[in-house]
């Protein structure tokens, strides 16, 4: 007989998670890329250029995998809406590294209308879990402008 699973432990957050699974290992690599990219952020860190987005990146697609694994309340509505809120953000974090290291105008507009629509996306299914929206939250896409460059709205 298995040994019983007698549920997480108490420093444990988010969606119980089983020894040495996936999710485990997801968390603990997203908690090791913010704490890199932090530093990086403050300048205490080599992540720069190429080196930079990659990080960026993998640390936006791991946050969004562990986001997403949620438990099944038999609700497919809900359970579709809660999956997909970080599934949407993450989409949003990948377009926010694209607009800081890109270079191809087309894919810089294009990252701009991604996060302009899934922000709407993702309101519109708070609103269908009955979520209250927070007034005067500030958009993450404001991020400062490119040097010299013309933002057309």
């Amino acid at each position: 007989m298995p040994p019983q699973n007698e549920g997480p432990l108490p420093s444990q957050t988010g969606p119980a998670s089983r020894d040495g699974s996936p999710t485990s290992f997801a968390a603990f690599l997203a908690v090791a890329l913010v704490v890199a990219v932090t530093f990086a952020a403050r300048g205490d860190g080599p992540i720069v250029g190429e080196d930079g987005f990659r990080a960026m990146i993998t640390d936006a697609v791991a946050r969004m995998h562990v986001a997403m694994d949620v438990p099944f309340r038999g609700d497919p509505d809900r359970d579709f809406a809660r999956m997909m809120i970080p599934h949407h953000q993450g989409a949003i974090d990948m377009a926010l590294v694209e607009l800081r290291y890109g270079k191809d105008e087309r894919l810089k507009r294009l990252a701009q209308e991604i996060i302009v629509d899934q922000q709407q996306e993702i309101a519109v299914m708070h609103l269908a879990l009955g979520d209250t929206l927070p007034r005067g939250t500030p958009a993450p896409t404001q991020v400062p402008p490119a040097s010299g460059g013309h933002h057309e709205q």
